[in-house]
């Protein structure tokens, strides 16, 4: 075989896009952007390897099981040291033990032995998939750098508002420091947060969190400012509310609810003089009209009362 046939059959592989800079926003813990940071290429900029990152979480999640089910086989089970029953003359299937397999009571065949089911993967295929898991993230713009925790005190309410004010949603995956005792402390009660120390960091806790969070320490590669801050929002002044204005069939109801009922003397058209007192109201007028008559009454029943009396005189 020729070294060119042989160079023929070498299988060509394809090549490898070159990494990307992505920027991710550089926050304070109240949510101010202090700027733009440009990420490592080398870690956040690279095209998913998917094969490489199923291999890699496979054998993750397998080292992570205990191995110690265990079952016994027909020598660990008691009993079962005598014959039972003899080898001819019974119709039956010949039988040595009634600890064997196919008996109830009897061992388990095949069956599974405390075992450990670590798998060797090396350190190169790790750590790609560690940046090709982080590159993922940061495609989607899911990455955020924190300048420091700045929590006096381990307290979950500072926590809560904390990735209220950076608008984290979901689950969290935050990236601590070795000093970084009091955040570990303030997050530890939120079901939907996970920290890590920088040290701890891998594939799969990447993979299943929707954000990921770093500090200035935990940050890994070299970042620099691309871009500085944006300016804050121009304050939108509120208009002054305009006042309510009332319906005319409304205005006009309560002009005629407070306007005075009008004069006899003005029905029949004769003009009002300005020195006439208040108008009486047709209450007033009648109350007037009933005591004229009360006291008619009383004046001829006291004209009665007289005449008799007078008659009686006579008498």
């Amino acid at each position: 075989m020729t070294v060119a046939a042989a160079a023929g059959s070498v299988r060509a592989r394809r090549p490898r896009p070159e990494p990307e800079e992505r920027t991710a926003e550089h926050r304070r813990t109240d949510g101010t952007v202090i700027d733009i940071l440009g990420l490592d290429p080398g870690i956040f900029g690279l095209a998913p390897n998917v094969p490489l990152l199923h291999q890699v979480v496979t054998a993750q999640l397998a080292a992570a099981r205990a191995g110690t089910q265990s079952t016994k086989t027909r020598a660990e089970v008691s009993g079962g040291g005598t014959k039972p029953f003899r080898q001819k003359g019974t119709g039956r299937a010949r039988q040595g033990s009634t600890r064997s397999p196919q008996w109830a009571g009897g061992g388990v065949a095949l069956g599974p032995k405390p075992r450990s089911y670590r798998q060797r993967t090396p350190k190169k295929m790790i750590r790609l998939a560690l940046h090709c898991a982080l590159s993922d993230r940061a495609t989607d713009g899911r990455v955020v750098v924190v300048d420091e925790w700045s929590f006096a005190v381990p307290k979950t309410k500072d926590a809560v508002a904390a990735l209220a004010a950076l608008g984290l949603e979901g689950r969290v995956l935050v990236v601590l420091g070795p000093d970084d005792g009091i955040p570990d402390r303030s997050f530890a009660n939120l079901p939907s947060v996970q920290t890590l120390q920088q040290t701890e960091l891998n594939a799969y806790d990447v993979i299943r969190s929707d954000w990921v969070v770093f500090t200035d320490a935990t940050l890994p590669g070299a970042s620099r400012v691309v871009a500085e801050a944006p300016p804050p929002p121009p304050a939108v002044e509120e208009a002054e509310t305009p006042p309510k204005r009332t319906p005319r069939r409304g205005l006009a109801r309560a002009t005629a609810a407070t306007s005075p009922a009008p004069s006899e003397a003005a029905e029949a058209g004769v003009p009002e003089s300005a020195d006439s007192g208040p108008e009486e109201t047709d209450d007033e007028a009648t109350a007037g009209a009933d005591a004229v008559t009360a006291k008619d009454t009383v004046a001829g029943a006291e004209d009665e009362t007289d005449g008799a009396e007078d008659e009686g005189s006579d008498g």
